[in-house]
């Protein structure tokens, strides 16, 4: 990577939820409250398990809100878990994201990085109203967000990146992308030819990643909209945010 005292890029952008925001412990949480409420014990772990099948092939269809995919995909996790739900009652899940809770080290690293002088950007799998709850848990220092409701497709395709450059005026040489999942963000992004830093946050679950490790490891095949980019390598890991901000804080 650059001198971090150079302030290499003009922009960072990040992931949200599983980069910025705890969402294994929010989805967790939003599983095991409802299935108490209605009188069922559930497996967290198990839970997981069934999200991470689901969740990829309905981003993968046709265009919906994230409000229906999450509401569709507890419904299949929580029919494979056997648990009944009605499409109302399984609309748990998306109302409880605005609760969903930023990991211990966010907030303070993203004012620090917005203090260096970098502008902050979301690219986020997610709808606008939702995401408006979660900017106000991280103090809303973005001078752009780009979600899956603007550009009407879902990270891995290419959409969100496209939408940044253009309106943005960016380019490989000024931009720097931040996120957890190698598969939703580093795949597409080193296909644009951007540097990217990979927050390899450990999981709470063990074994129970919500994001696929590799492309290549997906079902055995690349997404085509990231053809090419199944061994994505990124420029740095780190573990936290934090040391983010240490690797490029002026």
């Amino acid at each position: 990577m650059a001198d971090p005292g150079s302030r290499p890029y003009d922009i960072i952008t990040f992931d949200c939820y599983g980069t910025l925001i705890d969402w294994e412990t929010g989805i967790a949480d939003a599983f095991r409250d409802a299935a108490a409420a209605d009188g069922v014990r559930l497996d967290p772990a198990a839970a997981q398990r069934a999200l991470r099948e689901k969740e990829p092939e309905s981003q993968a269809a046709a265009y919906r809100s994230y409000r229906d995919v999450l509401t569709e995909t507890a419904m299949v996790v929580a029919d494979k878990l056997g648990w009944k739900l009605s499409r109302a009652r399984a609309a748990f899940l998306p109302e409880s994201l605005p609760s969903w809770k930023p990991f211990a080290d966010t907030n303070a690293a993203l004012t620090r990085l917005s203090q260096a002088g970098y502008e902050l950007g979301i690219l986020s799998n997610v709808d606008d109203d939702l995401f408006a709850h979660t900017a106000r848990r991280l103090g809303n220092p973005f001078h752009a967000v780009i979600t899956a409701q603007q550009v009407r497709s879902y990270k891995p395709a290419l959409g969100h990146f496209q939408a940044a450059r253009e309106r943005l005026g960016l380019s490989p040489a000024n931009w720097l992308h931040v996120a957890q999942s190698l598969y939703h963000d580093h795949a597409p992004a080193k296909s644009l030819g951007l540097r990217t830093v990979w927050v390899d946050r450990p999981t709470r679950l063990t074994g129970t990643g919500l994001a696929p490790a590799l492309p290549s490891t997906v079902e055995g095949r690349v997404p085509s909209t990231v053809e090419g980019a199944a061994h994505a390598i990124p420029d740095a890991r780190t573990t936290t945010l934090t040391e983010v901000a240490d690797l490029f804080e002026a």
